[in-house]
């Protein structure tokens, strides 16, 4: 049994091999072996994390629900290796639909939440989201999507949020890997946005934007992961 619990290490290892060599393309700015890899990136972690889960009970629901999330992260990774509106557009629409189902897992932070407590969150989620509108100066056909796509990143963290502070089970780092991994999220899809609009043009973008970007969904799908085993 022990042997079997620790199955998982070998989809994770390829995982850590294929980030590297990803991001080793983005430092040294070799798009071929940055795109080599990039397709082969969420379907190891899902097949990490499902690994992990294998000999473990779990929920089969928050389990589904992850892999759609992991589904929709591949589809929006291979969408946006294309050029022009149309591949930006979809590669988005697929990483939001991978964020509503992350949030779908996570929401059960939410529950029980008094009014004010509501009032607030979307009072403070509403100015960032407008302070980030103003900054990169979106406008025109994708300032609605990516108003509602910031404010999905937004609600994942504060699920998170959320979590530490009513103590909301599983215990451990929990809701901190969900707080970390949508803060993240909104760092990396900040930076594209501002590359998408002509901003954000310095040394090691690239990197920045992926490392980021690796390390939120490997903290969000280890959260989902222990949601489900012990659900």
């Amino acid at each position: 049994m022990l042997k079997t619990r620790k199955f998982w290490l070998f989809p994770g290892l390829f995982f850590l091999i294929a980030c590297a060599v990803n991001l080793y393309g983005c430092i040294t700015g070799n798009l071929q072996v940055e795109r080599y890899v990039k397709g082969a990136l969420m379907p190891l972690l899902a097949l990490t994390g499902l690994a992990w889960l294998a000999p473990r009970q779990f929920d089969k629901w928050v389990v589904a629900t992850l892999l759609l999330a992991q589904l929709f992260g591949w589809a929006g990774d291979s969408l946006l290796m294309g050029s022009g509106f149309v591949w930006f557009a979809s590669g988005i629409g697929a990483f939001l639909l991978g964020h509503i189902c992350y949030i779908c897992i996570f929401s059960r932070t939410l529950r029980g939440l008094r009014p004010v407590v509501w009032i607030l969150a979307v009072a403070v989620m509403a100015a960032i989201l407008v302070s980030m509108v103003l900054a990169i100066g979106i406008s025109g056909a994708l300032l609605a999507p990516m108003v509602v796509y910031g404010a999905a990143l937004l609600v994942i963290s504060f699920c998170g949020l959320c979590g530490i502070i009513r103590r909301q089970a599983p215990s451990g780092p929990v809701w901190w890997m969900v707080l970390c991994g949508g803060l993240l999220f909104v760092i990396s899809d900040g930076l594209i946005a501002m590359r998408t609009f002509g901003m954000a043009d310095f040394a090691l973008r690239g990197f920045t934007i992926m490392s980021t970007y690796l390390v939120a969904q490997s903290l969000l799908c280890a959260a989902a992961v222990r949601i489900a085993s012990e659900s």
